[in-house]
């Protein structure tokens, strides 16, 4: 399969924000493998002898299927970069270049490098040297063609949640797995069962793949391919869902239906304009909102019945 490699090269008095508002055009539009381009990024001495300099510019890029779809895909992707040169004074600069499914794995490989996401807590690409230091748990991570880096501020913040609130033996579904990262972090932290969904049946095989990778016994975990929680029969001490704003308030209805008595519900991949419209939809469903995190652009809420 081919795929077109849409670079979107930026500047902005902001770029922390300005990426994460570029990156979540991609991901709206159903976009796998979205991948950043940073020029300040200072590698760290634990990565190796094998990390690469960094690049000169501030890019985002996101892999389209080149299939029927592709022109229409890429004329949504330059409106909205339009819009977005107009409303947030960034300048945009747009490149396409067609690749391979062998080159499109490797492509994007040369800038995922190990990151620490928390006190403990360390996402290494499985082809990737690192040093890990006393304490620190390692997620051995090779996200393929499905969502999930680790390095996502949404992820980032679902991990925080998971360390503040999991307990040692909670059972655990996340929904919308991707790569699997939550569920390895969850089973790491001592969930006893972890559980996940994807629709997507390619993140459903890279997600058991990193379970594998990360010696997560294999009686203790599920994924399932369906849509959100609509084939989960079991209740859950622990429910995540790493996706977005309109997707969360439509998975909130059955949430209820697979959390247990006093469980927590957590979510992210919030844009913080959409903040108060999911705490408003929680609490008109019951939830107490428990806990609430942001990080750059993107905001974590966490709740429970």
């Amino acid at each position: 399969m081919k795929w077109i490699a849409a670079k979107v090269i930026f500047d902005s008095e902001d770029t922390v924000l300005t990426r994460d508002l570029i990156s979540d055009l991609f991901y709206e539009m159903g976009l796998s493998g979205v991948v950043m381009e940073e020029k300040d990024i200072d590698p760290d001495a634990d990565w190796g002898e094998d990390a690469l300099p960094p690049p000169g510019h501030d890019a985002v890029i996101g892999y389209i299927p080149l299939d029927y779809q592709v022109e229409e895909k890429c004329t949504l992707l330059e409106n909205r970069l339009a819009l977005l040169e107009k409303k947030a004074a960034v300048s945009c600069r747009l490149a396409y270049e067609e690749i391979d499914q062998k080159d499109w794995a490797e492509a994007w490989k040369a800038y995922f490098w190990p990151e620490k996401i928390s006190k403990r807590i360390v996402v290494k690409p499985t082809w990737r040297e690192y040093d890990a230091r006393p304490g620190e748990i390692i997620l051995e991570i090779d996200p393929g063609m499905a969502f999930g880096t680790g390095t996502h501020p949404s992820t980032t913040l679902c991990i925080h949640m998971i360390e503040r609130y999991l307990k040692p033996g909670n059972s655990f579904l996340d929904v919308g797995t991707g790569s699997g990262i939550l569920l390895i972090a969850a089973a790491k932290l001592g969930a006893d069962k972890v559980w996940g969904t994807d629709n997507d049946e390619t993140a459903v095989t890279v997600a058991g793949r990193n379970l594998m990778q990360n010696r997560i016994d294999e009686a203790r975990c599920k994924i399932i391919q369906c849509d959100l929680v609509e084939a989960v029969e079991e209740r859950f001490d622990f429910v995540v869902a790493n996706i977005t704003a309109k997707t969360v308030q439509v998975l909130l209805g059955d949430v209820k239906r697979v959390l247990s008595d006093g469980g927590i519900f957590a979510c992210s991949g919030i844009l913080e304009e959409n903040r108060t419209a999911v705490k408003g939809r929680m609490k008109d469903l019951g939830f107490q909102i428990v806990d609430e995190r942001n990080k750059e652009a993107w905001v974590s809420i966490a709740g429970k019945i």
